[in-house]
């Protein structure tokens, strides 16, 4: 199994930040029942102001190429385009469990 750990920084204003999180993590919590490879899908958006990653996603999926897959799904693509005007950075790291 491979969990795939993703962590995000946005643009703008704090509100802004928080607003675009939020329609982030409702796209990203609906991919499990869009996506067969994946196996759960877990968000979280920061509540520590004294932190600026805004979101992070742990992704669940059972292979390296499922997580690929995934990735390339259009229904992942559409979740992208969300945030593509306000990502300033992005973080990555997946291992297997």
């Amino acid at each position: 199994m491979v969990k795939h750990v993703v962590s995000f920084k946005f643009k703008g204003t704090v509100e802004e930040r928080k607003n675009i999180a939020l329609k982030f993590a409702d796209a990203l919590i609906a991919l499990p029942d869009q996506i067969d490879e994946l196996i759960g899908m877990e968000v979280g958006i920061n509540e520590n102001p004294a932190e600026s990653w805004d979101l992070v996603l742990i992704a669940t999926a059972a292979s390296f190429e499922d997580v690929a897959t995934y990735s390339a799904h259009p229904a992942h693509m559409d979740a992208v385009k969300i945030i593509a005007p306000y990502k300033e950075d992005r973080a990555c790291v997946d291992y297997t469990v």
